[in-house]
Formats: structure tokens, sequence, C-alpha cells
């Protein structure tokens, strides 16, 4: 392919890719509430439906091929419709629509996010041992996409070429890069310490949690996931489930399990605080927990045994302690009220309720707004 038609494909799939992007900036919120594509998610690709309209056009057929303008008639003579059934039915007043459905990937549905919600950057805490690649633009090459393009490298070049070939009016200084003569940015990979992070999810699965607020948890947790991936280079992803009683599961049983009985808060941050202890040290690990329940809790002091655990053991450890309660038909919805009272100014503390999935986009600014 010719250079100029590359740089031409190049600036026609830049235009796309902006336009993706202000049209999934634009309805975040709606994306945020569905959880279809994020059923679609590859490794590092989610795919978004995005509605379009097919443009007319005009299309030329063969000369042989007959249409307008062949046959009987004279000039001025009114066209009449054709003598074939008329259709049957209303018009409809809606233009036909299409779903295109795009691949993003992770990283830049994380930078919309950010952009969206203005989420500040992550201020991490707790260095790790581990090496991450950075990649910087410190060197200069001749040859890559005219994003990267040196203006004042190729304009230097383009001056010692014409003043080496006499070409060089002082008193006429017109300077014309040619292909020869064009500088690009380049990068090189440098290794950095980073730093490590570890999500763990907690979730109520007693009777009064139904399917519709497990998938409110599931999308919640996804974006989550999304933007804390794009601060860290490396993350790990704990699950907690509990009803009177809290054990470990994988992701899989963490989003279809079915249990029933009461509900025992302390129990799930009693297991988070020993994990803590036993494996994510908190001069090393950046430190997320996210609990999901309907605030219904079990009675006999469980609320003020979880009370004195956040205040005590976990929120001195952690960066940010997450409380979102999502609502229930069963559900109190008490214990938001009674974290709010008794820990309601602790600063690592983010309480948010989730009614429906509305409240999502609003759930995540709430989380995650607070750069810790």
């Amino acid at each position: 392919m010719a250079p100029m038609s590359i740089r031409r494909a190049e600036r026609d799939l830049n235009r796309f890719r902006q336009i993706v992007r202000g049209k999934i900036k634009k309805d975040l919120r709606k994306y945020m509430s569905h959880g279809e594509m994020i059923g679609r998610q590859g490794k590092r690709y989610v795919s978004i439906p995005l509605p379009q309209i097919d443009l007319p056009q005009f299309r030329y057929g063969a000369k042989e091929g007959g249409g307008v303008g062949q046959g009987d008639g004279d000039v001025g003579d009114p066209i009449a419709s054709g003598d074939g059934e008329q259709g049957m039915g209303e018009a409809g007043s809606e233009p036909g629509s299409h779903v295109l459905e795009v691949d993003i990937t992770l990283e830049e549905l994380a930078q919309i996010l950010g952009e969206e919600l203005q989420l500040p950057n992550i201020e991490p805490k707790g260095k790790k041992n581990i090496i991450s690649q950075k990649d910087r633009y410190s060197s200069i090459r001749r040859t890559g996409p005219d994003s990267l393009r040196h203006f004042k490298r190729t304009y230097r070049e383009a001056l010692r070429r014409q003043i080496s070939a006499g070409d060089y009016n002082p008193d006429d200084p017109v300077i014309v890069p040619i292909h020869e003569d064009m500088r690009y940015r380049s990068w090189k990979e440098t290794l950095m310490p980073e730093s490590n992070a570890v999500i763990i999810y907690m979730m109520d699965v007693s009777g009064s949690m139904g399917s519709e607020q497990k998938e409110l948890v599931r999308i919640t947790a996804f974006w989550i996931e999304t933007w804390l991936r794009s601060q860290y280079k490396e993350i790990d992803m704990r699950y907690i489930v509990h009803d009177a009683a809290a054990k470990e599961v994988d992701q899989e049983t963490f989003y279809h399990i079915r249990e029933g009985g009461g509900t025992k808060i302390s129990s799930a941050y009693k297991l988070c605080n020993r994990l803590i202890d036993e494996r994510y040290p908190a001069a090393e690990w950046n430190i997320y927990p996210f609990h999901f329940s309907d605030g219904d809790n079990w009675g006999g002091g469980d609320t003020r045994e979880c009370i004195d655990l956040l205040r005590k053991e976990l929120l001195p450890k952690v960066n940010l302690f997450c409380y979102g309660q999502v609502r229930s038909l069963y559900g109190s919805g008490r214990f938001a009220h009674d974290l709010e009272e008794y820990l309601g100014n602790e600063d690592d503390l983010v309480i948010s309720e989730i009614a429906d999935r509305d409240d999502i986009y609003d759930s995540i600014k709430d989380f995650l707004g607070k750069g810790k």
C-alpha cells in the first residue's frame, strides 16, 4: 500500500476510534448499567454495542442492466408507480437501526471511565518488590506514525540537507521537508518498581439476596476491577461469601452460589481480616475490601461487633473499605445507617446505596472518587 494510502487509513481509523470513544462517553451511564457486554469480555477486550443508522448512498449498476431512463416515454412524463401490489400496513416513523459491536481494550475503557467520572489517579501506599515495564518516549527514529512525528527534528534534518546541497537561501528561508527528513519519537522500555494491590470482594448470600441483587454486584464489581487494574500492575482477587457463616470461594461460585438462612456480617469481616494478616501485610500491599449486602444483619450485637472490627482492625490496614448496599424486598437496609452513624467520619470508609442499575454510575464515583 502506498504511504499516502496508509496515512489516510490511519487517519480514518483514528477518527473512527474518536467517534466510538465519544459515543461511549456520552452513554457511559447506560453502558454501566448493562451486564450483557461483561459476558462478552475477553482477556483484554470487551465488546460495546453501538446503535447505528446506515446512510443512503448511490450505487452504479452495469450499462446493460436496465433501469431508470430506459423504455418508452417522453421527456417530462411523470413517473408513475409500478403495477405491482401496494405495500400493506402503516408506514413506520422511526429509522431502521442496526447494532455494531466494537471491541475496545479494557485499558481504554478504564481511561474513558476515569475521564467521564473525573476519577483521580490512585497514590499507592506500600511498595512491593516487583518490577514492571514502562514505555518512555526518549529516542528518535526514521519511521513511525504521523501522530509521533517530531517537528523540530524533522525541520533540522530538512535544513541540514538543504544547506549541504546548496539549496538554502538565507534571503528566502523556505524549508520543505521530504520523506527522508521525517523523524519520529520512539520509546524505550524501562524497568520500574511497582505496587501490588488486592481486591477482597465480600457478598451476602443469605435468603434475602436474590438474583437481581447479585447482578447489581456483578456489574459494579466489573467497573471497580476495570479501574483498579488500570492503576496497578498486579492485582490479586479474593472472594468471600457469607450468610450466618463466611467462606472463601472462587469467582464463578461467588456470582452463582445460592444459599439461605440468616445473616451474620461479622463472619465475613473476621475472615477478611484473617486473609490480610496471613497473606497481605499492609506495609507491602494496597488493600481494597468491598462488601455488598442488602443491609439486613442478625441481631444479638453483631452490628456492633462489625463496627469494632472495622475501627480497630480493618480500617487501619486498608486503602479503602467500601460498603455497597443493594435494595431487596426482604432486607431491612439498616446496616448502612448504622455504619453512617458510628463510622461516618472515617475517611477510609465509603458507604453507597445501589437501589437499581441506574445507581451503579454514582456508586462507582463514590467508591473510586477519593483516589486512595
